[in-house]
């Protein structure tokens, strides 16, 4: 296969260039992304469309990745609590090398051809559940056998890599492959990759919650009160739907401890 990724950068002698070259260049290249993206909103869909299938009937949503592309998993799911007020649960980022490799590299971690097995285990994954690996390269062992042996479990599989026709992607049931091209920076693929993975698992996330019913209109209803502004923007949102002044509109959210169940229980209007 040709890594895109690693293919040398169509810029020269970074170092002699000023602040603002520096800044438009990388700028210059992102703007790339979002289209890369477009271009594989048929297969983005597809795999939103089985993950809500497993989800919608109890199963989880796994993401196993080594280094930059595990530890955006690990955000993603990481946030999908405090948005859509679901269980920590619900979605599972495993990255290579364990919770440390999420602060400090782990050495050869993404590796290892048993252990991403072994992390989906602890958790008693299962059929009922979805795994999608995310590997900018698209060849990380870590990945790729863990991938492997889900499909040889009957695991439904899905992946976001950023180089075509990958070992990732060989194991994935529903791909996604976001070609980034070479990188700002040589190899880098925390850059452009990375933000393309981001953007994707934003999406994936996004819709599947959407199509769960964690979403009212545009709202998140379900959200964590975890803080002052979280408390603050539930307010506001009870006082538009249910035309109420602040004040009341806080009790009623404090009292009831969601904005979807402060809405159920005040007569409509």
């Amino acid at each position: 296969m040709e890594k895109f990724t690693e293919k040398d950068s169509h810029y020269r002698h970074l170092e002699k260039m000023s602040t603002t070259e520096l800044l438009r260049s990388i700028n210059t290249e992102d703007k790339s992304v979002p289209l890369a993206i477009e271009n594989q909103l048929v297969n983005i869909e597809r795999l939103v469309n089985a993950v809500y299938k497993k989800m919608s009937t109890g199963g989880r949503l796994f993401y196993i990745g080594a280094g930059t592309s595990g530890r955006l998993g690990i955000v993603d799911a990481s946030e999908c609590p405090p948005t859509f007020g679901v269980p920590h649960e619900w979605v599972i980022g495993i990255i290579a090398g364990g919770d440390s490799a999420i602060r400090k590299a782990v050495e050869f971690a993404e590796d290892s051809e048993k252990l991403s097995w072994e992390d989906l285990q602890n958790y008693k994954v299962s059929k009922d559940d979805f795994v999608i690996g995310i590997a900018a390269s698209g060849t990380t062992p870590y990945v790729v056998h863990g991938l492997s042996k889900c499909q040889k479990n009957g695991i439904s599989t899905g992946c976001i890599v950023c180089n075509p026709d990958s070992p990732v992607a060989s194991k994935a049931d529903f791909p996604v492959e976001v070609i980034t091209g070479p990188e700002f920076v040589t190899g880098s693929t925390r850059m452009k990759a990375g933000t393309a993975q981001k953007l994707v698992l934003n999406m994936i996330t996004t819709s599947v919650m959407i199509k769960l019913g964690r979403v009212q209109d545009n709202k998140m209803v379900d959200m964590q009160l975890s803080n002052n502004k979280l408390v603050d923007r539930g307010t506001f949102l009870v006082m538009e739907k249910l035309e109420l002044n602040y004040e009341d509109a806080q009790k009623l959210l404090l009292e009831h401890g969601s904005v979807r169940k402060a809405l159920e229980a005040f007569p409509s209007k």
